[in-house]
């Protein structure tokens, strides 16, 4: 965040959107392109059953590249937390632990895969016709799973250690070797789908050796062999920070898995078959894939532009950000779609011939299925949108919507009703309904831009400094929401004549990074249950990651300087090995919280209740995600105290009291 501050803030957006959009759909296109190119070359050498075969052992190789995704965006997100944190010994076991994971699950799943391969063809939606083609294609690909997933993982690491050329040359190497080597297998060796298969799996191989040979020269932290080993609480904390990238790749599993039992159960009611359709659709799909490949690059290069501007309030460079952002998808998405309704049999052709009802279906299916495409142009940069500002809910709804919510319903409801061509239909129904829901998201929340306002709940700071303490000792104060743990925090700050750090740390924090007081205190402290189903997009820290950052740097160098009071933000855990920490934790009853809320944070009585757990639940989640450990455990502190059983009074001279006893064994010491 700093190092961007001046230009993210200042910069024009046009180059800013230049500089950061265009590595983001080069590799997205790179990504697109590599299943494309397989059946260009099936559909010349092979014919559309070839083709066919693909698209139904696709699905697996999806999932493999859930997992893959998964450990390696949540091994990079874990490694720049960490770096950032100044904690380069847990940044590199973090990745390590990333890989070994990666390594575990991908033989596990080439071994379940190559031995149950005609069960899971059969789940797919694999016919009769296909089987042979799909199995002699699928045994392949299969057995080549460990390098795609290993080399994957690795990819995203290598981005996320600050080397995206390098992780961008290892794939498009693979890329290029696979358009090279499909022709020689398919036409010169005459070996069928097997033969792109065997072209798959070497180019895989090649951008997997060479993202391991990036490993001898990692920049920002030193892997050791004692450090390849599962450890459970950082393998459960990188599976974590990558659940959002599982989510989205394994909403297309579902959707393909879906599309192609119903194509083949309708299809063969028509004169098309099932696998006229099987074949086609999924062919528009990758196609249609192109096309969401380049927005999202936009609107993912714009994110860090959005984010940064969000925070420091300065709506009007985030509007006009958003409005270029979508400018650009808009117009993307209109040139797809005038190619989709005008030259569909031209696109189609490029994947080989076929007969006249092959070439009959593949129009209606891009005329049909992709009739309101120009919509993507507006609901994908909205979902990117809401996750640049933090808005987890609504980024989760946008991103899960279309395929789960809308897609997948209207292709069993309308297929039920009007057969194949239904199928066809729920494309764009999913597509308009996806679209209304986006825009409407997105008007209320552009409209309310710089209207909301903060009001600030933290103490100003003018504590008394006359030190009583002879020995440096820091308190943290941990504590529920309306139970009066803040007060009673610069209550034994003023007794014991130490410093009080709560509405400091959002005034240093604004000086350091940009970003608006009113902004980091809405923000900070306060992670939404559905954030982990964003999708995803960014790699590395998102604007919440970077906050703690700059407060776990500032907490540590209080530490270091003076005794002091420090309310929240998890001083307790990031203090935690330090023996002149005294870690507290206020509660309180129910009933007493909400008479608190009431008379001194204005809350309405009917309302306190749910608003303060709410609130308790937004810093429960904070805290599991950044320490791993549950908030109300008292295990986590020094002293547990009730304060309505107390009062606020007497717990704060409990605490100085403890402080005093602490003090003396420090002096003794």
């Amino acid at each position: 965040m700093e190092n961007e501050e001046n230009i993210l803030g200042t910069e024009k957006i046009g180059k800013l959107i230049q500089k950061f959009s265009i590595p983001c759909i080069i590799s997205l296109l790179v990504n697109s392109l590599y299943n494309i190119v397989d059946q260009i070359f099936i559909g010349w050498g092979v014919g559309y059953l070839g083709n066919g075969a693909t698209n139904v052992v696709f699905p697996i190789t999806m999932i493999a590249l859930a997992f893959s995704l998964m450990f390696g965006d949540g091994a990079s997100a874990y490694l720049s937390l960490k770096l950032g944190e100044k904690k380069k010994e847990e940044a590199a076991k973090g990745v390590t632990n990333g890989i070994i994971l990666s390594v575990i699950i991908a033989f596990g799943i080439c071994f379940g895969a190559f031995v149950f391969l005609p069960n899971i063809l059969a789940i797919f939606g694999c016919t009769e016709a296909l089987k042979e083609y799909a199995l002699s294609y699928g045994y392949v690909i299969v057995l080549g799973l460990p390098f795609m997933m290993i080399g994957t993982t690795l990819n995203s690491i290598i981005r996320a250690d600050g080397s995206p050329k390098y992780a961008m040359t290892s794939m498009v190497s693979g890329a290029i070797l696979n358009v090279i080597l499909d022709p020689i297998f398919i036409f010169v060796f005459k070996m069928g789908v097997q033969g792109a298969a065997i072209a798959t799996v070497i180019s895989q191989i090649l951008t997997f050796v060479l993202n391991s040979m990036y490993l001898k020269k990692f920049q920002s932290v030193q892997m050791t062999k004692k450090m390849f080993r599962v450890q459970k609480n950082i393998a459960k904390k990188v599976s974590a920070l990558g659940i959002s990238s599982f989510i989205t790749q394994m909403s297309f599993v579902f959707v393909v898995a879906a599309e192609n039992n119903l194509l083949a159960k309708y299809g063969q009611e028509t004169k098309f078959g099932s696998e006229i359709p099987i074949t086609v659709l999924g062919i528009v799909m990758k196609i249609n894939q192109i096309l969401n490949s380049i927005i999202i690059g936009i609107a993912a290069g714009a994110q860090p532009i959005i984010g940064y501007n969000y925070g420091a309030q300065k709506f009007d460079r985030v509007k006009r950000t958003l409005k270029t952002v979508l400018g650009l998808s808009v117009v993307i998405s209109t040139i797809a779609f005038i190619l989709f309704q005008t030259i569909p049999d031209k696109l189609i052709a490029i994947f080989g011939n076929g007969d006249e009802n092959y070439m009959e279906f593949a129009c209606m299916s891009f005329k049909i299925y992709l009739m309101l495409c120009i919509c993507n142009g507006i609901q994908i940069p909205s979902g990117i949108f809401f996750q640049a500002i933090g808005k987890s809910i609504k980024s989760a709804i946008l991103s899960l919507s279309r395929q789960i919510l809308f897609l997948i319903p209207a292709m069993m409801v309308l297929s039920s009703l009007f057969g194949l061509v239904g199928i066809l239909y729920a494309g764009p129904v999913a597509d308009g309904l996806a679209f209304i829901i986006s825009v409407t998201l997105l008007f209320l929340e552009v409209r309310n831009f710089g209207k909301a306002k903060t009001i600030s709940t933290a103490l100003i700071d003018d504590t008394s400094t006359d030190d009583q303490l002879q020995k440096q000792i820091i308190i943290t104060v941990s504590r529920e929401y309306g139970s009066g743990g803040r007060y009673v925090g610069r209550l034994v700050a003023d007794k014991l004549g130490i410093k009080f750090y709560d509405k400091e740390f959002i005034t240093k924090l604004a000086r350091e990074t940009g970003l608006s007081e009113e902004y980091i205190e809405s923000t900070e402290q306060k992670r939404e249950t559905l954030e982990g189903l964003n999708s995803g997009y960014s790699v590395g820290m998102n604007v919440a990651d970077e906050l703690f950052v700059k407060e776990t740097e500032l907490i540590e160098k209080l530490a270091n300087q003076e005794s002091c009071v420090i309310i929240g933000r998890c001083a307790d855990f990031i203090l935690k090995n330090r023996n002149n920490v005294i870690k507290v934790y206020i509660y309180s009853d129910m009933k007493d919280r909400i008479k608190r809320a009431v008379d001194i944070y204005g809350l309405q009585p009917e309302k306190a209740e749910k608003e303060i757990r709410r609130i308790d639940k937004l810093r429960a989640n904070h805290y599991k995600y950044y320490t791993e450990r549950e908030w109300k455990d008292h295990n986590n502190y020094d002293i547990c105290l009730n304060s309505d059983v107390l009062g606020v009074e007497k717990t704060a001279q409990i605490i100085c009291d403890v402080v005093k006893e602490k003090e003396a064994t420090l002096v003794e010491a």
